[in-house]
Formats: structure tokens, sequence, C-alpha cells
């Protein structure tokens, strides 16, 4: 069963930084495509970011040149650098397999970009 662990999130200023780490469990990862989505309050989830195996990226039109996701197959982690936070950033930020997510979602990590 695969499991998905989302840790970084936090409360910052806009303008701000933050790094998402998603540890990966339960599949072998380095042949999957990975994404980060996120929600936020009154709105369905959307993908922000992808990275293929071969780490290919592609991101949403709203965050490219902010947003950097990497990956670090010895350690089965998909990492997201968000740079230059803007209030609309806001959400629930989440991982899954990309671009089909499976059916098991992580709890999710809160993103708060606020002054």
């Amino acid at each position: 069963q695969v499991q998905l662990v989302e840790s970084g999130g936090g409360l910052v200023q806009p303008g701000g930084s933050l790094r998402l780490s998603c540890v990966v469990s339960g599949m072998f990862f380095r042949i999957y495509a990975m994404g980060w989505y996120r929600q936020a309050p009154g709105k369905q989830r959307e993908l922000v970011a992808g990275i293929t195996s071969s780490s290919s990226t592609n991101y949403a039109d709203s965050v490219k040149g902010r947003f950097t996701i990497s990956r670090d197959n010895a350690k089965n982690t998909v990492y997201l650098q968000m740079n230059s936070l803007k209030p609309e950033d806001t959400a629930v930020y989440y991982c899954n397999l990309h671009p089909v997510p499976t059916g098991s979602w992580g709890q999710g990590t809160q993103v708060t970009v606020s002054s």
C-alpha cells in the first residue's frame, strides 16, 4: 500500500520561502512520476508541479519561475521549493503520483502566506 507523508508547511510572509518534502513508501518510487497538488478552501485540488522518473518537470502557470520540484530516489522523497510566495498560494499541499494520483492521499501540509 502506498503511503505518502508530507511535511514542511507553515506560516510565511508574502515573498518568503518554504521547502516541502514528501516521503513515499510502499512502491518502487524511482520508476514513477510524482506531483505536488494543492487545495485551497472552497476550491478543487489542482496540480502544482510534476516530475517524471527521469526528472523532467512541468509546472502550473501560476507557479512557474517561483516553485521548483525535485526528487531524491535514494531517499524516496520528492521536494517542492517554493519562493516568492503569495497569499494565493495558501492551501494544503499534497504529493501523489502524476498524472493519475492514487486514491490514497496523505494528510497534506498546510501552507499559509500572510502578513
